[in-house]
């Protein structure tokens, strides 16, 4: 399984680097590759996944938006994608985009790298994020910074917070449900057919607070994640 899932991730980023280099790779043709890259490796693990979506959420083409959510896994990020398939990009480690292939592909599709070690250079990548954002890209970004070991939702690094008010985006809270059972972290232990819920909160504008009330946003951005998690 890991071998098919391997094989996926180099197809796919072949196919991003080649079909950028013949001048054939749009937006929209990186939403598609991306969205068939996340299904085929849901279905190689064999997981199923629904959204709960209560609210009735879709996304305004007139907003800025900016997707939070737990992380428990590795698959929180085909499932993100397959769960919002229009131009979702992540905002990774910047080690990631380092990976032969792998890493050029990432660049070459919108991803967002985050350099966690360098505070000037995470400047800069805030700065790129946010003119992602102004030009079209919904960014998902797991605050949490990792993936939890435990099951709990961990502490908010503010960078998110930061970006949404810069942006006056809204901010879609998402909870994850069952994900870290497919792949425990530390691991290569894979459980098949697993079952995931994926519940999307009541949107939070961003707009409506103040600078001076970031805390307030990240607690109430958080508290609406954990609600669902219990």
């Amino acid at each position: 399984m890991i071998g098919r899932s391997l094989w996926v991730i180099l197809s796919v980023s072949i196919i991003v680097v080649i079909k950028n280099f013949l001048g054939k790779l749009s937006r929209k043709e990186v939403d598609r590759l991306l969205y068939q890259w996340a299904v085929d490796i849901l279905k190689i693990a064999k997981v199923s996944y629904r959204v709960i979506n209560p609210h009735h959420f879709r996304f305004d083409p007139k907003r800025h938006y900016i997707i939070i959510s737990n992380h428990a896994s590795h698959y929180d990020i085909p499932l993100m994608i397959a769960s919002f398939p229009k131009s979702i990009r992540m905002m990774a480690k910047s080690e990631l985009f380092k990976v032969p292939i792998w890493g050029r592909a990432m660049r070459t599709a919108e991803m967002i790298p985050v350099n966690r070690s360098n505070a000037k250079k995470a400047l800069s990548d805030l700065k790129y994020a946010k003119e992602k954002i102004e030009n079209g890209i919904r960014i998902w970004i797991a605050p949490e910074g990792t993936r939890t070991r435990t099951g709990e939702l961990g502490a908010f690094k503010k960078g998110a917070f930061v970006l949404a008010q810069q942006t006056n985006a809204v901010i879609v809270p998402i909870a994850i449900c069952g994900s870290g059972k497919i792949l425990p972290p530390k691991t290569l232990d894979f459980c098949l057919n697993q079952k995931v819920a994926i519940h999307i909160a009541k949107p939070i504008d961003s707009a409506k607070y103040a600078p001076s009330e970031r805390q307030k946003l990240m607690d109430d951005v958080r508290n609406s994640i954990e609600s669902l998690l219990q």
